[in-house]
């Protein structure tokens, strides 16, 4: 893509998902999360009334008196998208393809985030870590994440959704709002215990992003398929019985991914490319 196709394509994306956050999706996003977290203040002497619950034992101890942590409700929320950018998400049966579907998704996020006063974050992710953006405020640095999405290259082809679950354990110290935004097709044993120590210490949200043709094979016949990240080949014959089946292990996979989601306790959220992205995120953040 050039530099011209770039600005294109990330003026295209501002002005699709400004207008999808001024159709309410930034404050539904931020009644969701509002409020989840906060951060300590202060040591004071306990006062009548206060709950026993703050009392700090350990300061208490110290001074030969009662005292009391005080914590406040933080003001901006930290919020940091994950991307999954392997060769999988190059794959689309209609107009979009999957890693474009996650670009606007990311994008409507971030201009949510930044609408609402908080930080964001970017972590793009393969078979390793692509790009790794801090968290900052400011529709300048939303735009920035956006061009670096459109015009960033993989180095990896493969899928580490463990690896960049864990990565994001270690490099975040407050509690954080992380979107994992993905086609989840790598076996879901490679990655859950992972994403289960992540979900204990921030609000982590899987976004599943999947094409039409992997949850209903279109049309009987012949077909040579390639995979996008092995680049092996195979060749199967469609029939009805086949597509039938395909469609009954599709469904079955669909529901044990959010299944999953929902022993982590994370949220779990499933979009379709050529459908629309944003009531789907609206009815999640709602509900």
């Amino acid at each position: 893509m050039d530099v011209g196709e770039l600005i294109s394509e990330v003026r295209r994306l501002e002005i699709r998902t400004r207008r999808a956050v001024d159709n309410m999706v930034g404050g539904a996003y931020r009644s969701r999360f509002k409020g989840r977290g906060i951060e300590f203040e202060e040591v004071r002497e306990y006062e009548l009334g206060d709950d026993v619950r703050d009392i700090d034992w350990n300061v208490s101890a110290r001074m030969g008196a009662p005292f009391v942590k005080k914590y406040v409700e933080e003001r901006e929320l930290h919020v940091l998208l994950a991307i999954d950018v392997s060769a999988s998400g190059l794959f689309g049966s209609g107009e979009k393809t999957k890693i474009r579907t996650q670009a606007e998704i990311a994008a409507l996020l971030a201009l949510s985030a930044v609408r609402s006063r908080d930080k964001v974050g970017m972590l793009m992710f393969s078979d390793r870590v692509e790009k790794h953006l801090p968290m900052r405020s400011g529709k300048a640095h939303v735009l920035r994440m956006i061009r670096e999405l459109v015009a960033t290259e993989p180095q990896g082809r493969k899928t580490d959704i463990a690896g960049a679950l864990t990565q994001m354990h270690r490099l975040l110290k407050k509690r954080t709002v992380i979107f994992v935004i993905s086609d989840f097709l790598e076996a879901r044993e490679q990655w859950t215990r992972s994403l289960g120590m992540l979900a204990r210490r921030h609000d982590v949200v899987l976004i599943n992003v999947n094409d039409p043709v992997e949850k209903k094979w279109p049309l009987a016949g012949n077909w040579n398929i390639v995979d996008a990240e092995t680049l092996s080949e195979g060749s199967f014959r469609a029939d009805n019985a086949f597509r039938s089946l395909y469609a009954e292990m599709a469904a079955q996979e669909h529901a044990a991914l959010e299944k999953e989601a929902a022993r982590a306790k994370a949220g779990w959220i499933s979009l379709t490319c050529g459908e629309d992205v944003v009531l789907p995120l609206i009815r999640y953040f709602e509900r």
